[in-house]
């Protein structure tokens, strides 16, 4: 069972739709036991990083999650906000991330040219995978998924990247430390790659 950590702040309904949909048995939950006995989380995000932050220590869920995920190992898959959490900081807010991984979450701010870029980045974006991963098994090389978002996360060490996509400059858009995984993008979003993805990180 696949534990959907519910804080008020993603796109719960349309994972466990998803979920669903691969034949992976999924809960919405912010239930402490349920998180404990569930074989996997998945942190989605939807919004802004402070608040996020806030409303996991007013859950009083950081302390239950390090202690899941840095002591137990158990897996789990951030998602859009739900990755960027998984850094130290970002430059949208002031509080601390989660920092499990060691990364900073950065603005888009202009293409190569030195032009302004749209900000969010919204739609479908060709992803580049660069690193072997359980949850990139059985995708193209490129694949297609979908992103809306304005901060992205920049990993310091290089072996915590597994995929790329370019919106302006290169950035790093799936990650991966032992245990823990995350995409920029939504994979619940993604239809046919988002699925094999989901699926890939329930069977990992």
């Amino acid at each position: 069972m696949i534990a959907i950590l519910d804080y008020g702040m993603g796109n719960v309904g349309s994972i466990h739709n998803m979920l669903k949909r691969v034949g992976t048995p999924s809960v919405i939950t912010n239930d402490p036991q349920e998180l404990r006995s569930a074989t996997k989380i998945i942190l989605p995000g939807v919004g802004a990083f402070d608040q996020a932050i806030t409303k996991l220590r007013n859950l009083d869920l950081i302390g239950l999650m390090n202690e899941l995920v840095l002591e137990k190992q158990k897996p789990i898959l951030g998602i859009c906000l739900g990755m960027q959490l998984l850094s130290r900081s970002s430059e949208e807010g002031d509080l601390p991330g989660l920092g499990w991984i060691d990364a900073k979450t950065v603005r888009f701010r202009t293409d190569s040219n030195g032009k302004t870029l749209r900000i969010p980045h919204m739609g479908w974006n060709q992803v580049k995978v660069v690193r072997g991963n359980s949850i990139m098994d059985d995708l193209p090389d490129e694949p297609r998924f979908y992103f809306v978002h304005s901060y992205h996360v920049h990993c310091v060490l290089p072996e915590d990247v597994v995929a790329v996509a370019e919106y302006g400059e290169v950035f790093h858009c799936a990650i991966q430390r032992q245990n823990i995984y995350g995409t920029q993008f939504h994979p619940e979003k993604s239809h046919k790659f988002g699925m094999r993805l989901l699926k890939n990180f329930a069977e990992a």
